[in-house]
């Protein structure tokens, strides 16, 4: 089977992480068409995954565009929807990974006569896209998409209220390469673990990291918050950059952390590609969305590395953690509660153990990287 992925996205994200672990299934018969340049086309590079960025022009449509500004957008992509249906003629079906490659998918799909299969790993509601990007986003995967693959039982509900088809819409957890996480115990990954903890003069400090793009509704200033009610020896690690015109939120973090007098307690190391060795030098992650998360991908590599996870309790996030058992469920922007999970974590270690091992065990066997490209392959057969 020969497939035309499209992304959007330049940049690393859950979703573009999730394509790459997709398309290495089909390496020798895919290309994946991007809409930007960025650090996604060189780790698909990396893996020797067929890769063209198709425009330096951005796409004009907005998480919040009226009517009026997403019809006039969708008139601007002739060009973009042209070019991609003239490629799709030379594979068997097109696979859209973001609402973007959704739309110009779809188009393509008509002009090309080849299949769509439309990924959804966003959570369609008002939390994250106006009135008109949900309408317009359901209304092509209803009359296009032979197929939606939806990432949790969150965003098939959402995908659903919003007018979506359910009879089209499938299921398919994040899958992940066990290997990738299992050399967290390595020699090799110890050193470094042992390296990062003196690079941040942090060899006696219980650690909480924070692994995820800088964003509002990621909630890092939810963490912040916290971390200023628990004990001195409580830090705090951000791992992630600002994107998508959100570099006034990081500079309020870095306000947030002086106004708080968190300075020692307190890094920001931006983008990282390092993730297993930095989640390894942390005691606890923490994952503080304020709004629904559509799967919550850092909950799972925290339990494949063997770290206990406390996660807001929406949307995706509880599918992955049974409260107490896998791990903690703290309810989004409860800073209070927040904090005494945390402390918790710090102060009862042998109960922490016992959910980290419980946590472990569970992610291995429900997100086998092997299992899931499976899954989605047996789907794209129907389509074909």
């Amino acid at each position: 089977m020969k497939i035309l992925f499209l992304d959007q996205s330049g940049n690393l994200g859950g979703a573009e992480l999730c394509l790459a672990d997709i398309a290495k299934l089909y390496s020798g018969d895919c290309l994946v068409a991007l809409f930007s340049d960025g650090a996604f086309r060189k780790l698909l590079e990396h893996h020797c995954i067929s890769v063209q960025v198709l425009t330096e022009t951005s796409i004009p449509i907005r998480k919040d565009s009226t009517l009026i500004q997403g019809v006039s957008s969708i008139r601007s992509l002739i060009p973009l929807v042209t070019k991609v249906a003239n490629l799709a003629r030379g594979y068997d079906l097109i696979y859209a990974n973001t609402q973007k490659a959704l739309v110009i998918g779809a188009l393509a799909s008509l002009y090309s006569n080849r299949p769509l299969v439309y990924h959804l790993h966003d959570i369609l509601s008002t939390d994250h896209f106006s009135y008109t990007n949900r309408r317009i986003a359901v209304t092509l995967a209803n009359w296009f998409a032979r197929l939606v693959i939806a990432n949790s039982k969150a965003t098939q509900a959402a995908f659903v209220a919003a007018g979506g088809r359910r009879d089209i819409v499938h299921i398919v957890y994040n899958g992940f390469d066990l290997k990738h996480y299992s050399r967290f115990s390595s020699p090799d990954i110890l050193l470094d673990i042992n390296q990062i903890k003196q690079n941040l003069n942090w060899n006696d400090r219980f650690i909480v990291g924070h692994f995820s793009r800088l964003s509002p509704w990621k909630g890092q200033h939810v963490l912040l918050n916290a971390l200023a009610h628990c004990p001195e020896n409580v830090a705090a690690l951000f791992v992630g950059d600002a994107l998508f015109g959100e570099q006034e939120y990081a500079k309020s973090l870095y306000q947030q952390t002086e106004a708080l007098g968190l300075e020692k307690r307190v890094r920001f190391l931006g983008f990282r590609t390092d993730v297993v060795p930095l989640m390894s030098a942390c005691d606890l992650i923490a994952h503080t969305s304020t709004a629904p998360e559509p799967f919550g991908r850092v909950i799972v590599e925290a339990m494949l590395c063997g770290k206990p996870v406390v996660a807001a309790a929406a949307g995706g996030a509880v599918e992955l953690i049974e409260d107490g058992r896998t791990g903690w469920l703290s309810s989004p922007g409860d800073v209070t509660q927040l904090a005494g999970i945390i402390r918790t974590a710090q102060n009862q270690p042998n109960d922490t153990q016992a959910i980290t091992k419980a946590a472990q065990l569970q992610a291995r066997q429900a997100f086998n990287g092997e299992q899931t490209n499976q899954h989605i392959a047996q789907l794209l057969k129907t389509v074909v």
